[in-house]
């Protein structure tokens, strides 16, 4: 198993999915994260609510602490900052923020500094604290693939339209694509009609697409697509 280097980033994210793949894909472009990156997002249980978490993996440590400064230096909602400052963060408000909402008096995690996310990388932390423990979550998550949805990975943007799940696996990062009801997986000439929208998750190691059967022998990925998704889906 190659090593990955993991930053992971909280910004008390609570709506939908799709819009947190949205943060995913401009945090990387911000980042100037591109084909080897693998962008997740995870689910929080700790801290005042549940939200999302995002982590990004790459194979160089230069890469991931050229990552960290950014976000570090540039994570505080100042201006030139829009990716981050409309990612919604306001949803992991701490004690004592007035119960604002995003963008208003007393929003944000931490409206005295106007700290909007927390970030991890290795044993560093930054941010407020609770966001700081989500970020480390998401990151300790994905540096152990052991969970967290990817978004961005290699070959993803070949996953469009029908294919075979052969096809699917030789050109993309995906490792398995596990059936629902069927103990022994997808067979390699199954076709499955991606409906341009494939999340597989970290598993044991391995990143594993859950898709379930449909019409006409075929397969789809069980996660459905957001019907109105913030930007294009794929």
């Amino acid at each position: 198993m190659s090593e990955l280097y993991v930053v992971g980033v909280d910004t008390g994210h609570t709506g939908a999915l799709g819009e947190a793949d949205h943060l995913v894909r401009a945090l990387a472009a911000e980042l100037g994260l591109h084909a080897d990156v693998v962008g997740c997002t995870h689910h929080v249980r700790d801290g005042r609510r549940p939200h999302t978490a995002l982590s990004f993996a790459v194979p160089s440590e230069r890469t991931a602490r050229a990552a960290w400064r950014w976000l570090t230096e540039n994570g505080s909602g100042r201006p030139g900052t829009g990716t981050i400052a409309g990612s919604g963060a306001g949803a992991g408000a701490q004690e004592g923020d007035g119960g604002g909402e995003a963008g208003g008096p007393g929003a944000g995690p931490d409206a005295g500094t106007g700290t909007l996310l927390g970030v991890a990388f290795g044993g560093d932390r930054h941010g407020p604290d609770e966001l700081a423990a989500g970020a480390a979550h998401a990151a300790a998550e994905h540096r152990a693939r052991t969970g967290g949805r990817a978004v961005l990975y290699p070959g993803a943007d070949a996953l469009t339209g029908a294919l075979t799940v052969a096809r699917l696996l030789e050109v993309s990062a995906v490792d398995q694509v596990a059936v629902l009801g069927s103990p022994e997986g997808a067979a390699m000439e199954a076709r499955l009609v991606t409906r341009d929208h494939v999340r597989p998750e970290w598993r044991d190691g391995r990143l594993v697409l859950a898709a379930m059967p449909a019409a006409g022998g075929t397969l789809v990925p069980f996660e459905v697509p957001d019907p109105t998704p913030c930007c294009a889906d794929h």
